[in-house]
């Protein structure tokens, strides 16, 4: 069998200290994430008090659940305890992926990369053996205690993260990013009390070093981490990097999630003296499991069906953030294909959306006060997406129906500014959304962009 084929590559197996570390550091993040959302109040008021919400398209069913909610969150925050334990991994495991997608899923208003960063994670945390060493069940069960796993299995978990940061390094090679530093440009000038930098926020040659550096940061932070000898030059860059983002913008638990999530990249040994650390703070026995015991199951069906599960899995990764290609116009206008596809704080759109609410037959008509259904930060979004436009007016009509009302045309006037752009009209005044429906085909309502950013 030679060496460089990839059969010889998935017999190769290493250590699995590095993969039980992330399990740790993973599970301890993802619950304090949850603990931080409850004890600001955000479920209520994101999940509980709306009138209405947001659904992601073919995923109507899934809703929030009302005072339930919390229920799921608390079953979410347990898997997250159970994960860091190592405690029934599998079944942890399956349970927060599933209580964190369809807390993702319940209104896409709160839609961020890093919760899709989250359950695409989680998902293929479901097919490692991240619970066969230094855990409760490898504890528990030594017949399940394996020292050695599979090389493919950190490595996955890498591959997973270079993608994740080129892709971001690839959506940011856009003129309005490096020629116009926007919307950098935009949301720096507003940080003058920023530590050391506050007094230059406003001056255009560190718009320009912000954004360029960004970019390049993005592209080559996974080849810096895969080789040993700059990997802790890369290590202190991602540090840096992401304080400074936590520090500028309100992204929450994400920079925190990416600095522990790229020490999978370090040595085995880094991670065995890491293991040891937390396990001379807990006062227990490290060596416990080190039993020399290695997972291959080379054999199994069950083993083969995951391999090209992942197969299928990395090469939609690879492909679903280019699915803006079968859409005409500019992406950063029309939006469609831009979620789901790692483009991170690309846009600063700003926008007005007044629905008016005609009767066919008389002629009689109103305008609607969006804050009557919306809350401010839904009313914000739906004013710049229309695929929340159409939904909202879709929800207009069924409302407005229920209370007698027929022969209803629901038509909005709507205007966005993006990047720093004048305003501009941005759907078709005169097109009946009470006769449009969501759906993945291009929506011929948008009018035009009529301005050009150059990019992938």
């Amino acid at each position: 069998m030679s060496k460089t084929s990839p059969t010889h590559y998935f017999h190769k197996t290493t250590e699995a200290a590095p993969l039980a570390a992330f399990r740790i550091f993973f599970g301890l993040l993802m619950f304090v994430g949850i603990l931080r959302f409850w004890a600001k109040g955000w479920i209520a008021h994101l999940y509980i008090e709306p009138r209405f919400f947001f659904s992601y398209y073919g995923l109507e069913f899934i809703r929030p659940l009302g005072v339930y909610t919390y229920g799921l969150f608390a079953i979410c925050a347990l898997s997250a305890i159970m994960i860091t334990l190592g405690y029934r991994y599998r079944l942890a495991m399956t349970a927060f992926f599933l209580s964190f997608t369809y807390i993702e899923l319940m209104d896409k208003t709160t839609y961020l990369n890093h919760y899709y960063f989250v359950s695409v994670l989680s998902f293929l945390m479901l097919f490692l053996p991240a619970g066969a060493y230094f855990s409760i069940d490898a504890y528990l069960r030594p017949e399940k205690c394996y020292q050695r796993i599979p090389l493919w299995c950190a490595d996955s978990i890498k591959l997973l993260l270079s993608i994740v940061y080129f892709y971001a390094g690839l959506a940011k090679l856009n003129s309005d990013w490096l020629v116009q530093a926007q919307p950098l440009g935009i949301w720096l000038s507003t940080q003058s009390d920023f530590p050391l930098l506050g007094p230059w926020m406003n001056e255009r040659w560190l718009h320009y070093v912000f954004s360029w550096g960004g970019a390049l940061y993005d592209l080559s932070v996974p080849f810096l981490l895969f080789y040993s000898r700059t990997r802790v030059f890369a290590f202190v860059l991602v540090v840096l990097f992401h304080a400074t983002t936590r520090v500028l913008f309100p992204i929450g638990m994400f920079p925190y999630i990416m600095i522990v999530s790229t020490l999978i990249f370090f040595s085995t040994d880094f991670h065995r003296k890491l293991l040891r650390y937390i396990s001379s703070s807990l006062r227990m026995e490290n060596n416990t499991f080190d039993n020399g015991r290695q997972w291959l199951p080379q054999t199994s069906l069950r083993y083969r069906l995951s391999l090209h599960t992942l197969f299928i899995f990395f090469v939609l990764q690879l492909c679903l953030p280019f699915r803006h290609l079968l859409y005409p116009g500019e992406l950063f206008w029309t939006e469609e294909g831009y979620r789901f596809s790692w483009r991170v704080m690309l846009m600063e759109k700003a926008g007005y959306a007044g629905f008016q609410v005609v009767d066919a037959l008389s002629d009689e008509r109103f305008y609607v006060d969006n804050s009557d259904f919306l809350s401010p930060l839904q009313e914000k979004q739906m004013s710049t997406q229309p695929d929340f436009i159409v939904q909202y007016a879709q929800y207009l009509k069924k409302h407005f129906e229920q209370q007698g009302h027929q022969n209803l045309q629901i038509f909005v006037e709507s205007y966005v500014a993006l990047n720093g752009r004048p305003s501009r009209a941005y759907i078709d005044p005169n097109t009946d959304l009470a006769r449009e429906e969501d759906s993945f085909r291009h929506k011929t309502w948008i009018l035009p962009f009529n301005d050009e950013i150059k990019g992938l």
